[in-house]
């Protein structure tokens, strides 16, 4: 409805698998765990930098559906648990 409304947005996604498949206007993917989409708490240079990122999308994309890859790393190991604890 925003877009429609020209209103442009921007999806911040941890899950790049999902996003591909929805297809929202644009994207930008961080390799971090379900609930960290800009980083740390209180990690605000990471946050900062998600967020530029995602912002800056909105200037660069040239056609809907645009996902980027954001090269963040999140430096400690983590998986998807589906009913299990998330580590």
């Amino acid at each position: 409805m925003a877009e429609a409304a020209g209103v442009t947005t921007v999806c911040v996604s941890t899950g790049r698998d999902l996003t591909a498949q929805v297809k929202p206007p644009r994207s930008v993917f961080v390799n971090f765990p379900m609930g960290n989409a800009f980083g740390r708490p209180f990690d605000r240079v990471m946050q900062l930098a998600v967020l530029r990122a995602a912002l800056q999308l909105t200037v660069t994309a040239e056609e809907g559906g645009v996902l980027v890859d954001l090269p963040y790393v999140w430096h400690e190991p983590f998986e998807f648990n589906p009913g299990g604890v998330n580590m």
